[in-house]
């Protein structure tokens, strides 16, 4: 097999999976997967869960937001300011297309 002919077949096996490059970085795929499981989490929750600081958080979810994956809900607690996050249907919609392109990956 040609060398032109092994590039274009490898190409179009990995157009199919079509990975989504704004979850495709790690702690944004942390943070999607995170809200996956849950209707809300508050921030805090979502920082220790994920295990980054809380400007790393807040950098990652803008992304986020601005994708229109995360819904992100600012209210109090009492005199306390809370910071509630979700993920949108877009965004769920989002990333179970991601992990099936993984999966597929993987099972080559």
């Amino acid at each position: 097999m040609t060398e032109t002919r092994r590039r274009s077949q490898h190409e179009s096996q990995h157009a199919r999976f079509q990975l989504d490059e704004v979850i495709h970085a790690p702690v944004r795929f942390s943070i999607v997967a995170a809200l996956a499981k849950v209707d809300e989490a508050e921030f805090a929750a979502v920082r220790d869960a994920v295990q980054v600081s809380d400007s790393v958080l807040s950098k990652q979810v803008t992304v986020l937001e601005g994708a229109g994956y995360v819904r992100v809900k600012k209210g109090y607690v009492g005199k306390r300011p809370r910071t509630w996050l979700s993920l949108s249907r877009t965004g769920l919609t989002a990333f179970e297309a991601h992990l099936a392109a993984l999966r597929a990956i993987a099972d080559g």
